[in-house]
């Protein structure tokens, strides 16, 4: 304690996040939060790596319109029919309520692994921020998987750093965050496909310039989504694609790692604010990503896998494209982060969440040294949820299923539930198997290993490995007594800073339309002008909405 104070390690640990107990009554969070946090966090620097990718995979253009469509709405439904009332029924993290279920070591393994996987994830989206950050240094695009200029690992500690710091403030902070910052990311996105679009169109002779739906899908067709398959490999088809959207993120919502985030809702409908994250921020970006890439592509006259993030953005928004690449790497990478110190919280219950947050954002900023996930990220991205949705399957036949069809008795939580460990180390083995044998490819696994894992649990616990479960089932709201409230929201800011914004953004929106309408001949210098208006609306958007939005007190 100092003259001034709690010293910073004594705030830091007050910072309680219900780390082990279900969340109480006065710290649910309203609807805009969730709406924000989710379009915040899958409105990601990521986007760009994945949209361009279905450029260079040779997706084909209906493909990757009605495919993502169809994938995108399986994951909120995902999100809302599965994942939120099981978190706002139980209040806990998965992390807490799955040790209940399938005993407390294997909720230690599971926990390392869900932590693991999680670093490596926010350590990818803390390398494509820092893809925008090395063009202040001239530091050419990081595409092998290791570091080929020393320099680069500066900027990603420099980056990692702020993103770790974010994270450790909890929740409440990350929802602020993202909710100033998801709405102008998300309108970086379309205004780079905008501006960016006659250049394309332009490259095609028998179009020139865009009037119509058809100009629109004869450019694409032969300049952006081609079909044309890569250097190895088939291209990515209609399910390929179907099957992408609904699985990239099927750890958090089949998989129940967003109970961390959801156990914070006042009611399960919030759940499907997820749609912000997967219509706006995935199905919407994906596709301005592809546009931003293939015209990039086309400026620089290299082949799309050669340029990375940051110098997409920066051709397609100048100035105001990276820091896009920079913010939308903090907004998801923070709440990964948070998720990932949640998880290790149960294996290392001595520390408060702050420190298990901190270490965990060091090793995430050492793997964020090496873009080995940046050029991989599809795959892992189904690794992941290979390797973790059976988890969420078994936990959600124990709740759906199991717990209302057999009585079990008042003991304590077991080590080991053998039934758990098998059905999900069978279903891991198979889905390896099928994998790396080429029988069913990566993005076809998740949802069947999910609802395998279920099945088997349910099957064997039923049967010859049937075991007591823990049966306290945790009341829809507990208060805990040592709880830092976390205050009441404050009112909205002036009147005035709301309009501000809201002009800021409209009028960024007006200056892409203005390049994008552009007369032959008038294209190159209209783009190359508007970035720095671009730049100063983005800067009076970011203080009018910081000076409106409200935040919590205390």
């Amino acid at each position: 304690m100092s003259a001034h104070g709690p010293d910073l390690a004594t705030r830091l640990d007050s910072l309680y996040e219900y780390d082990r107990e279900p969340v109480a009554a006065n710290d649910l969070e309203e609807s805009l939060y969730f709406a924000g946090l989710y379009a915040g966090e899958h409105v990601a620097a990521t986007e760009f790596v994945i949209g361009a990718s279905f450029v260079s995979w040779g997706a084909t253009t209906s493909d990757v319109l009605l495919g993502l469509l169809l994938g995108n709405l399986l994951a909120v439904l995902s999100w809302g029919l599965v994942c939120a009332p099981i978190a706002v029924k139980t209040r806990l993290t998965l992390y807490w309520y799955a040790r209940r279920i399938i005993g407390a070591r294997l909720t230690s393994v599971y926990n390392v692994l869900n932590a693991l996987l999680f670093a490596i994830l926010a350590g990818a989206m803390i390398t494509v921020s820092a893809s925008a950050v090395r063009l202040l240094f001239d530091i050419p695009p990081q595409t092998h998987w290791y570091p080929d200029d020393i320099r680069f690992v500066f900027v990603v500690v420099l980056v990692g750093a702020v993103v770790v710091s974010i994270a450790i403030w909890g929740f409440d902070r990350l929802a602020w965050f993202s909710t100033v910052c998801s709405p102008w990311l998300l309108l970086m996105f379309v205004v780079g496909a905008m501006a960016t679009l006659p250049a394309l169109a332009a490259s095609v002779p028998e179009v020139g310039r865009i009037e119509s739906w058809s100009d629109f899908l004869r450019v694409a067709d032969e300049r952006i989504w081609t079909g044309v398959a890569p250097a190895t490999g088939e291209p990515l088809s209609f399910w390929h694609l179907a099957a992408f959207a609904w699985v990239c993120n099927i750890g958090m919502s089949l998989g129940l790692a967003d109970m961390a985030i959801l156990r914070y809702a006042r009611r399960p409908a919030y759940g499907f604010h997820s749609f912000w994250g997967m219509f706006l921020g995935h199905y919407v970006a994906w596709i301005c990503a592809g546009i931003m890439g293939a015209a990039a592509a086309l400026a620089a006259d290299q082949p799309l896998h050669l340029l990375d993030s940051g110098a997409v953005g920066f051709y397609a928004l100048g100035v105001a494209g990276a820091l896009a690449v920079v913010i939308a790497g903090w907004t998801t990478s923070n709440p990964t982060i948070y998720r990932a110190g949640l998880a290790l919280q149960a294996v290392t219950p001595d520390w408060p969440r702050w420190k298990v947050t901190l270490a965990l954002g060091g090793a995430t900023t050492l793997v964020a040294c090496f873009p080995f996930v940046f050029t991989r990220l599809l795959d892992f991205v189904g690794v992941y949820g290979m390797l973790l949705a059976p988890v969420g399957g078994i936990v959600v036949a124990e709740h759906v299923w199991l717990r209302g069809n057999r009585t079990v008795p008042d003991t304590s939580v077991r080590d080991v539930n053998s039934a758990a460990t098998i059905a999900w180390a069978v279903t891991v083995g198979l889905s390896v198997v099928l994998w790396l044998s080429d029988t069913v490819h990566l993005f076809f696994l998740g949802v069947p290993a999910w609802l395998f894992a279920g099945v088997l649990y349910g099957v064997l616990s039923r049967g010859a490995f049937s075991e007591p479960t823990d049966a306290e089932e945790p009341s829809a709201i507990a208060e805990h007594a040592t709880a830092t409230p976390r205050g009441r929201a404050e009112a909205s800011g002036p009147r005035a800073a709301g309009l501000a914004a809201a002009s800021a953004w409209l009028g960024c929106l007006a200056l892409a339309w203005w390049v994008a309408a552009s007369p032959a001949g008038a294209w190159e210098d209209r783009f190359a002008w508007y970035r720095a208006p671009l730049l100063a609306l983005t800067a009076l958007y970011f203080v009018a909405m910081t000076a409106w939005l409200p935040r919590r007190r205390g």
